[in-house]
């Protein structure tokens, strides 16, 4: 079958990586991709929001799956838009509607869903512009500190931490009538600060069964002992070691099923993967959020544990037949290390040529931001590369990817080099 992927990040990169081993695909097309993606299919210079253009590149290469790697074209709606067309109608997408999207494309949508479904979670308000007022009040018995999130997507930079009532009530009035987020931060939520340790727990549905992969836990500081701005991740680690059996037991049964029964009970259509960003409070799962996708760079770290055919996944998705399908997941450890551009997570640096990918050893290289100039790779995103080693257990493989990484120079490469140091 030929496939199209929709995307252009490192997720993509391990995406495609994945796909392309998989004798079930003849063609994998990227669109747009990266200079990394091209190793394994075709890529195609369509953005993924330009969903005409999406239409003219299936109905021209005979694409029978959209694997939908970014959030959004999602809650854009392009599930919705081939349900609509008389064309494309049959072409199965793997990715929510935009119904479903709201789980990430709204943290009030995503919070009333856990509510009304028992899921646990932080204790939560949201504010408007009009009821800024009450907002106020509310900041003032929540305790300390104060979470903020902008209830729309802010490309990862919508939420804040204030350790003060002051500040919160400062923060809450520059993201309601100042727009600190633009349209995103029209509505508020306002939550309880969880105290505990994190990790992100990836769910594949086809609307009625599920399939759970391989677990991870990513770093979002961009200095070293989790300092510093954050960023969308600088390393990602897959087992999670506190995340054992009894631990994923209680976050199948009180937050898995209760997810995919809720969006069932609420005729809420949902085909694909179900991100679920938890805190673990002293052996106790609860939901941070929801995203309608997979995550990065965790994507990096779990595609080279999963060992079935990825693909026939993705077909069990499309086809609601997900329980038939083999999942076969390695115990070995998978590691991620994320090379950034200069400055980043603030003004970065940009086309910087790229050397010494060729010299890795151990490690899969996967793209983010990176093109191709001529004979050249150059850089043209603030995530550059993830690079990603599997072995027989954590240190070996952070080891790895770290002196992998230290391989590959471009201008003012960055990249943290204690990731997974407090799981050691």
């Amino acid at each position: 079958m030929n496939i199209l992927l929709l995307g252009s990040g490192g997720r993509e990169s391990a995406f495609a990586w994945k796909i392309s081993q998989s004798p079930k695909c003849s063609q994998l097309f990227i669109a747009p991709g990266n200079a990394g993606t091209g190793q394994y299919g075709t890529n195609i210079n369509v953005k993924v929001t330009d969903f005409d253009g999406i239409k003219q590149l299936v109905l021209q290469n005979n694409i029978s799956l959209v694997l939908v790697g970014p959030e959004e074209p999602l809650v854009k709606g392009i599930h919705d838009f081939f349900l609509a067309d008389d064309q494309l109608k049959n072409i199965p997408v793997i990715g929510p509607q935009s119904e479903g999207a709201q789980l990430e494309g709204s943290k009030d949508f995503s919070k009333q869903f856990m509510v009304r479904n028992n899921i646990p979670a932080a204790a939560s308000k949201t504010f408007t512009r009009e009821t800024m007022q009450e907002g106020f009040e509310y900041l003032a018995t929540i305790g300390l500190p104060i979470v903020l999130k902008a209830d729309g997507l802010a490309g990862g930079k919508g939420v804040l931490i204030s350790l003060t009532v002051v500040e919160a009530q400062q923060e809450l009035i520059e993201m309601l009538t100042e727009a600190k987020f633009g349209e995103a931060s029209s509505k508020v939520v306002v939550e309880q600060f969880l105290q505990g340790i994190e990790l992100s727990v990836f769910v594949m549905s086809d609307g009625t069964h599920y399939k759970i992969l391989p677990e991870a836990k990513d770093y979002k500081r961009i200095g070293e002992g989790d300092s510093g701005l954050n960023t969308g991740g600088m390393g990602s680690v897959s087992p999670v070691p506190f995340a054992d059996a009894a631990f994923m037991q209680k976050v199948e049964a009180r937050v898995i099923i209760p997810t995919v029964e809720g969006l069932k009970k609420e005729n809420i259509p949902y085909k694909g993967f179900i991100f679920i960003g938890l805190m673990n409070c002293d052996g106790e799962p609860n939901v941070i959020e929801y995203n309608c996708r997979m995550g990065d760079p965790e994507t990096e770290s779990v595609m080279l544990r999963i060992k079935s055919d990825f693909v026939d996944l993705l077909v069990g998705v499309a086809e609601g037949n997900l329980d038939e399908k083999e999942l076969i997941i390695s115990d070995k450890t998978a590691a991620t290390v994320v090379m950034v551009a200069g400055g980043y997570p603030g003004e970065y640096l940009k086309d910087k040529v790229i050397t010494g990918i060729e010299n890795v050893r151990d490690s899969q290289v996967f793209h983010a931001g990176t093109y191709l100039d001529g004979e050249h790779v150059k850089t043209s995103g603030g995530r550059v590369l993830a690079v990603t080693s599997l072995q027989d257990n954590m240190f070996t493989a952070l080891q790895q990817a770290t002196a992998d990484a230290s391989r590959i120079y471009y201008d003012g490469m960055y990249f943290r080099k204690d990731i997974g140091f407090d799981l050691l």
